[in-house]
């Protein structure tokens, strides 16, 4: 008997103890970790390549005929072609680190600049597809504190706020420019100084790289996790992107980096805006965001509704065939046909990142050293693949 009691008695205090550290079914949704804190192991993604067949081995001529010139006028970087959901053409020209002779490879990741908006823009739709929080809703819903009335989420993905760029203003009240700050530290800096809206909300398209650093923010705060942390498990390693990161000033680069150089080889260095993430500070290699674009054709993490969302143009001010949606630049043509892209430049790092729907083509181009003539690569490239004369354009009929 004394026995039992025995067993009873320790049987009530390991219930006790499970209870004790066991979460409430009660526990708040804004609790830090909602997500899980479990690691998340990447997936193996591997590439498919087209390189053998006569027609792609002679655009391949083409290219590396074409890249030849570009790398004597000085192009540093690396070029991926995809087709129809294969690699047809692949390349690393130059130097990572020109200091020490490491060249360019497939995981040579690059700072991708504005490009990363594209990850911040798909990472807020994600968490919106989930009803983790809604586009519609005001920025006031997410921080309190946010100093300015009637901007939502969605104007911010589509730069129809009105913010004044932070990169401009934050160095007036900031004196220590070189001193990387956080996203939350240019929110407490609006907040104290609330610097001149340049439009009312939903008046007209402003480019603003303000937008994406607050919409980085509200995914720290909806997610309880870091942005980088968040990026890296609910974006980066379900697509396999094992070479892509976010960049944190105090941590150094990652792995086989590349480094940011001026045009005469002189490193970029860190300044204020380097802490601040989202509209900026993504580091991936071509391999990595030929991964993210198959992931949109293939719905891995957005819906075919969330990316025609994303794919629909917001701003009708000015005539013509640019336009902006949630989160990616566009071309919009007569007969229908879009030109997906955005494009990127920060610290010496120019970047392209074109995506022909309806061909099912990509073309990502990121250097590492400033070069400009990036941004015209993609036409050429396009009329090469196509056979088409350079300026027929994207919007060419079959």
């Amino acid at each position: 008997m004394r026995l039992m009691r025995s067993q009873l008695g320790m049987f009530f205090v390991a219930l006790f103890l499970i209870a004790r550290h066991s979460p409430s079914p009660h526990a708040s949704a804004s609790t830090k970790g909602r997500f899980g804190d479990d690691p998340v192991k990447a997936v193996e993604r591997p590439l498919i390549y087209d390189t053998l067949d006569p027609a792609n081995r002679d655009i391949i001529a083409q290219l590396d005929k074409f890249y030849a010139t570009q790398v004597r006028a000085g192009f540093n970087g690396s070029v991926l072609v995809g087709y129809k959901g294969k690699v047809i053409y692949e390349r690393y020209f130059g130097y990572s680190n020109r200091e020490m002779r490491i060249p360019l490879t497939f995981n040579s990741s690059c700072q991708l600049a504005s490009i990363s908006k594209t990850f911040t823009g798909g990472a807020i739709l994600y968490l919106n597809e989930r009803k983790q929080l809604n586009i519609d809703d005001p920025v006031q819903t997410y921080i309190k504190e946010f100093p300015y009335q009637g901007i939502t989420l969605r104007m911010l993905l589509n730069h129809r706020s009105g913010l004044p760029d932070y990169t401009k203003w934050v160095p007036v009240y900031n004196k220590e420019s070189r001193t990387p700050i956080t996203n939350e530290e240019m929110v407490r800096l609006m907040v104290k100084h609330k610097p001149r809206i340049e439009a009312k909300p939903d008046k007209r398209f402003k480019y603003c790289n303000t937008n994406f650093a607050i919409l980085a923010r509200v995914i720290e705060v909806v997610s309880g996790m870091s942005y980088a942390d968040f990026m890296s498990k609910h974006i980066f390693q379900p697509l396999g992107m094992t070479n892509t990161f976010v960049y944190q000033p105090g941590h150094g680069l990652v792995g086989n980096a590349a480094i940011s150089y001026k045009y005469n080889w002189v490193r970029e260095p860190d300044m204020f805006a380097d802490g601040v993430t989202g509209d900026k500070g993504i580091y991936s290699t071509v391999q990595d965001m030929f991964r993210w674009d198959q992931s949109l054709y293939n719905n891995t993490l957005l819906s075919n509704e969330t990316i025609e969302l994303a794919y629909g143009p917001c701003s009708f001010e000015k005539k013509g065939i640019k336009n902006y949606g949630l989160g990616w630049r566009m071309l919009c043509y007569p007969n229908g046909n879009k030109v997906i892209y955005h494009n990127g430049w920060w610290h010496g790092n120019n970047t392209s990142f074109y995506r022909l729907i309806k061909d099912n083509m990509t073309i990502v181009v990121l250097g590492n050293r400033f070069n400009k003539s990036i941004y015209r690569q993609a036409p050429v490239v396009f009329s090469i693949v196509k056979g088409v004369e350079v300026g027929s354009g994207f919007d060419e009929d079959e």
